[in-house]
């Protein structure tokens, strides 16, 4: 390619760069006027807009400081029944799920060997306490030696004492109650062999009914005996029912894997209308305070250290720094900066600046 061609060719290069850069301006000034459309809002008129808000008046009311954890229910008394000897099941006594009472016999097993050994026993009775007696008498007429009374005594210690062991080992074929309770569904029938690792029957007493809970142990000065707590579970209706109940236990050391300690309370359970392993929800208030203003958490925004809310003023928003105290799961206290009867804007408040024009789409008092 020659010298000039190439200088040619770059001109026409150059101009079509200008046309580009050039013709958009050109159209956009002889264009003026014709079949202009209507330009959006500026900045500025947007800022004139009211902004549609919703607001609280504040009035004084009682705040509280919570624990809020969960628990589970758990029996007062509850136990695998068995044997303490083994044997074949002669007797069950009992129906499955009823009350029974302490002492109630619940199931037997096979004992009459045990009671011929004891009538074989209590038969030498008379003929050892006859014994006893005239030795006695022989003794006190110095008729026969001190050893010689002894060892008639002792023969008779002795079959007492086998006779006691004997009723020992009866008792220990019968199934007995060890509390009022429940029992549940047996394991066994009439004619099956049992040992002491048979279950029978599980017992259980839930009047009272324990409340067994966790907390952190940053409360634990909060919780100890006697403390009263509130525990929501979901009653026959399907609705939530709310229950008091008391510590009676705090264990002695937390847990290191979650730095919680575990605590159980007394409910009285009277009519048995809560079962137990059924999850819940327990409250412990720590304080209340009467007579505060709150201010609910969404209104408040955290800037720089401080904490800002936005009152509504004749149309307007207008910001406010306040010093916060008890904080709950939707409210805030107002130590100082409100005061009863301020508007507080509680929507779009991070959009807010001091001047802007709003509109209060609904008002409501706490």
């Amino acid at each position: 390619m020659t010298k000039p061609v190439r200088w040619v060719l770059i001109g026409i290069i150059l101009l079509i760069i200008i046309g580009i850069i050039v013709y958009p301006k050109l159209k956009q000034r002889f264009s003026v006027g014709k079949d202009e459309p209507v330009s959006a809002p500026s900045a500025l008129s947007q800022r004139a807009m009211p902004i549609s808000i919703n607001a609280v008046v504040l009035k004084k009311q009682s705040l509280t400081d919570k624990i809020v954890t969960t628990g589970l229910t758990i029996p007062d008394e509850d136990v695998d029944l068995s044997f303490e000897s083994s044997g074949k099941i002669v007797g069950i006594f009992f129906t499955e799920g009823t009350h029974v009472k302490k002492g109630d016999l619940l199931a037997k097993i096979n004992d009459k060997p045990l009671q011929a050994e004891l009538q074989k026993l209590e038969a030498q009775l008379p003929l050892a306490k006859g014994r006893v007696f005239r030795q006695g008498t022989l003794l006190q007429k110095d008729a026969v030696s001190q050893e010689a009374y002894e060892q008639v005594t002792t023969e008779y210690d002795k079959l007492m004492a086998d006779i006691e062991l004997v009723k020992a080992h009866i008792l220990q074929t019968e199934l007995r109650a060890p509390f009022d309770g429940i029992v549940g569904l047996r394991n066994v029938s009439e004619g099956a062999y049992a040992t002491p690792a048979t279950v029978v029957v599980n017992m259980t007493k839930i009047r009272p009914l324990k409340i067994e809970f966790l907390f952190n142990e940053i409360y634990r000065s909060d919780v100890s005996n006697g403390t009263k707590i509130i525990f929501s579970i979901q009653g026959e209706t399907g609705l939530m029912e709310n229950h008091e109940a008391y510590v009676y236990a705090v264990d002695s050391k937390s847990f290191l894997d979650t730095h919680s300690f575990k605590a159980r309370a007394y409910f009285p359970n009277t009519n048995e209308s809560i079962d137990p392993n059924r999850y819940l929800s327990v409250e412990i208030t720590r304080r209340e305070i009467k007579d505060a203003i709150a201010v609910p958490s969404e209104a408040i925004i955290p800037e720089m250290g401080r904490s800002i809310v936005y009152l509504y003023k004749g149309g307007q928003a207008k910001s406010t720094e306040i010093t916060t105290g008890l904080r709950t799961d939707s409210h805030t206290q107002a130590l100082d900066g409100l005061q009863e009867g301020d508007t507080v804007i509680t929507t779009g408040v991070m959009q807010l600046r001091t001047g802007m024009k709003v509109n209060i789409d609904n008002l409501t008092t706490e």
